[in-house]
């Protein structure tokens, strides 16, 4: 042979090694085009339809409906979820997917009561949003198709099982239909029954074998070695032998080399991962993933591929009984840890509207507002697979409830049958995530039960009744499908454990404390009840004034608008805000400023709640306010508006949420000051208050060398009130706590790196309410310059300034906003925007509520 030609041979051969390398990959098409919709009785023309989308999304798109979101025009929607909808398209299917020997049609989503035809062959009818529905269409499967699916409107159903009790279910008659709730209406979102085919509609082709689910469980993590068991499905029509290969931590490799059985069964492979890389929280650590890649062949023959990402954690709820009641609180890798974070409803009342990119900014808020934990609200939806591979990937834990709420339901065989399935479909979705801390069974519906009334116009016998529906559905059904499911995840009955109207509810379990807002109690409420966990409690406030004018169709703001009819859904609203307004600000006159004031007022509320509930830690173990966002443009209880733009509570939040906290407080006429630390480990340092008054001349000075003890509440300064001999209506408390933070944190396990930097947590404190205030009407003086990816705005004033809100109709985020300037302390906020001009931002302040200063 002539040497010269050899390495050509090489590639040669490789080249042609590669060619026939033999892959038989499951066939997987998207149904998602060529859809059409109408009425299914008196339409005549058929209209263009998206999917995933719904009815409503595709009627605003041929303008056959007003924009619901804008003005009353909800009001004149409402005849769209009595009609029923029918959706139609037509496919392609080659000769080489037509020869397969398995060909099946998946809805991953289809809301709610639907009939389903391929090629006028019935292939099945479907009663739940939330279930997964696969149909065998191999035998009507051709090259030309039309599948047709018929929608008939949810009340239809919902008289049906209605007329069948001989008393009415409470919240009747949503309780009866599988969807989301809040689209029956809700005290912050409009009435927007959907239907349609609002999930992925796929066709899947296959011969011989196919991989289904995998999941991989974390039995146990034991000295320092993670204990992992990998259960996967397979459907084999040949009892011919195949390969499983799982790569993983680097190309480790583990396998099993079996025959599998005719049919769908489930086979185990177990895998040791030596010095696991711990999957934390982001403010506690790396939230690290594993990638687990697998492949299934069958002889030479590659039938399937997929990764898997799965973090290596510990999570358990630890309820103990203590000597004040019983505990609620989280262990994460055997560490108890202090939860912060919101209740998360969903982002839009249309699903399809909800993008990538959307998932992607409002979880990258949650970070940097320093939560680590989102309850998923049991009125909504099991969230799309980007949402917890997120919540994966950023540090965020989820409290996950099933999606029931503010009710009480059906307990009939049918109706058990069909929420089983729906459990089931849902946990094996999302048990792979190591973001889930929690499967809660309800939100509110044991409360509703023992303390709305419902039980009133009930006999004895209609309460037994609807009470063995309740327990066989959140006592039985739900723990036992996540028990064998996701053992590692722990499960809750019912959010909150006690009504606020029970004593225990300070004392265990968790709590919703709606005394703030419902029944008017004044925010110092918060301080003096602090439950074991509060997992939910809030206060409404406007949004922006860029979604206001979004829903007005005004430039101006105008509180006595129309569009208030909608938009302001609970009906004590605007009168809970003027009233709370009154107690602690001075009431504007004007509208820019009502909503500005608003906006304070429930960041104040919330804020002093959350720092109560830090501060009580580790009698009290979780902040989790009331609520993250909206699903439309509305004055709701959110701290992120329809329009992404964040309020006043969630900049507010992001401060009292921080790792290290200076939290202050006057109780028994003494003022208190405690640091509060999520911190796994100790801290020295010193904490200097520093009085001042609003020129910046210091009137008084305390320093306290400190030790700070890990993951704790330590009061650290006590001053009598009667001590501070100065006019407290022009005073700020300036709180400097200077400590060593630790650079590097170990995921591994609880040891860190040695070196440290120097750091600072700061807080301002104020002795009287804002309204009592003497604050001067200085100006501000600014500067702009400009950035690579927006704008840097320097601000300073003589005097201090209270609230600095910047606002512009220029798209984009402040980085910082609504804060209190210090005389004489130039603050620098960074603007992020697009934008190659920065030209109408302005200025507003409490010191100078009807002089806006423009920039």
């Amino acid at each position: 042979m002539n040497l010269k030609y050899f390495p050509l041979l090489i590639i040669v051969g490789f080249l042609l090694n590669s060619c026939t390398k033999k892959e038989d990959l499951p066939k997987v098409v998207e149904i998602h085009q060529n859809w059409e919709f109408k009425q299914q009785t008196g339409d005549t023309v058929w209209n263009s339809a998206t999917v995933p989308g719904n009815v409503y999304s595709d009627l605003l798109h041929h303008d056959r409906i007003k924009d619901p979101f804008i003005g009353t025009n909800e009001l004149n929607v409402q005849w769209v979820s009595k009609k029923d909808w029918l959706y139609q398209s037509t496919f392609e299917l080659d000769s080489e997917t037509l020869e397969k020997s398995n060909i099946e049609l998946t809805f991953e989503g289809l809301d709610t009561y639907a009939t389903i035809y391929l090629n006028d062959s019935l292939l099945g009818k479907t009663d739940n949003a939330f279930c997964t529905w696969k149909f065998d269409i191999k035998k009507t499967a051709k090259t030309q198709n039309t599948l047709r699916v018929e929608f008939d409107r949810t009340s239809i159903r919902e008289q049906e099982e209605s007329a069948k009790l001989a008393y009415v279910l409470p919240e009747s008659p949503r309780v009866f239909t599988r969807k989301a709730q809040f689209q029956y209406g809700w005290d912050w979102g409009p009435k927007l029954n959907t239907s349609g085919i609002w999930k992925r509609v796929t066709l899947k082709a296959w011969d011989d074998v196919l991989l289904g689910d995998i999941y991989i469980k974390q039995d146990s993590l034991v000295n320092n070695t993670a204990y992992l068991t990998v259960e996967y499905t397979i459907t084999a029509d040949t009892e011919k032998k195949v390969r499983l290969e799982i790569e993983y931590d680097d190309r480790m490799r583990s396998y099993a080399v079996f025959t599998p059985k005719k049919g769908t069964h489930t086979y185990e492979l177990s895998i040791e991962i030596s010095r696991p890389k711990l999957w934390w929280t982001h403010n506690l650590g790396e939230p690290h993933l594993y990638a687990f890649d697998f492949t299934l062949k069958q002889g030479e023959t590659l039938k399937a591929e997929r990764t898997v990402k799965k973090g290596i954690r510990t999570i358990e709820l630890v309820t103990d009984k203590d000597e004040k009641g019983e505990t609620f609180y989280f262990k994460l890798n055997g560490v108890p840890v202090f939860m912060k974070g919101s209740n998360y409803i969903p982002q839009h009342s249309f699903q399809n509207e909800v993008t990538d990119e959307k998932y992607e900014k409002l979880l990258n808020d949650v970070v940097d507002a320093n939560m680590n934990i989102l309850r998923v609200w049991g009125g909504g939806i099991y969230e799309n697979d980007i949402f917890y591979d997120l919540c994966d990937e950023k540090g965020i834990l989820v409290w996950q409830d099933f999606m029931f709420a503010c009710a009480m339901y059906p307990g009939d065989n049918d109706f058990l049958e069909n929420v089983q399935q729906e459990a089931i479909d849902q946990v094996t979705r999302l048990r792979n995530h190591t973001s889930i801390a929690l499967w809660c069974g309800n939100n509110e519906n044991s409360e509703g039960w023992k303390r709305w009334g419902w039980q009133a116009d009930k006999t004895e016998a209609q309460r037994e009744a609807i009470w063995k529906g309740y327990l066989a559905v959140f006592d039985s059904m739900l723990p036992k499908t996540v028990s064998k499911l996701n053992p590692e995840v722990s499960y809750w009955e019912s959010s909150p454990k006690y009504g606020r109207g029970n004593p225990k509810f300070e004392f265990e379990g968790d709590a919703h404390d709606w005394w703030v807002w419902h029944d008017a109690y004044p925010f110092e409420h918060f301080k003096e009840q602090v439950p074991r966990f509060m997992s939910e409690f809030g206060f409404q406030s406007f949004p922006s004034y860029e979604t206001i004018r979004y829903f007005t169709e005004q430039d101006s703001i105008d509180l006595n608008h129309d569009s208030y009819v909608t938009h302001q859904k609970h009906a004590r609203g605007f009168q809970l805000i003027r009233e709370y307004m009154e107690r602690d600000y001075t009431i504007p006159e004007n509208g820019d400023d009502y909503v500005y004031v608003s906006q304070l007022l429930q960041a104040r509320g919330i804020t002093m709640g959350i720092e109560a509930q830090r501060r009580a830690m580790p009698y009290c173990m979780g902040s989790l306010y009331w609520q993250l966002n909206d699903c439309w443009p509305v004055v709701s209880w959110s701290s992120i508006d329809f329009m992404g733009n964040w309020k006043a509570l969630h900049y507010k939040a992001k401060k009292s949420f921080e790792n290290m906290l200076i939290s202050s407080v006057i109780e028994n006429d003494t003022l208190k000051s405690y640091i509060i630390s999520d911190k796994l480990h100790a801290q020295e340092g010193e904490l200097k208050l520093t009085f001042l008054d609003f020129t910046g001349k210091k009137l008084h000075e305390v320093n306290q060398k400190v030790t700070l003890k890990a993951n704790t509440s330590q009061l650290i300064i006590k001053i009598p009130i009667a001590d501070l001999k100065f006019d407290h209506k022009q005073t700020v408390v300036k709180a400097v706590f200077d400590y060593a933070k630790v650079a590097k944190y170990s995921g591994s396990d609880t040891r860190y790196d040695s070196s440290t930097i120097p750091y600072k947590a700061t807080s301002l404190f104020y002795l009287v309410k804002p309204k009592d205030l003497a604050l001067p009407a200085h100006e501000i003086d600014t500067f702009i310059t400009k950035r690579p990816q927006g704008f840097a705005i320097q601000v300073t004033s003589k005097t201090l300034q209270k609230n600095v809100f910047m606002h512009t109709k220029t798209k984009g985020h402040f980085e910082d906003n609504f804060f209190d300037l210090l005389p004489n302390e130039p603050k620098t906020i960074i603007f992020q925007t697009e934008a190659t001009e920065l030209l109408d931002v302005e200025i507003k302040t409490l010191n100078r509520l009807d002089i806006p200063s423009t920039l």
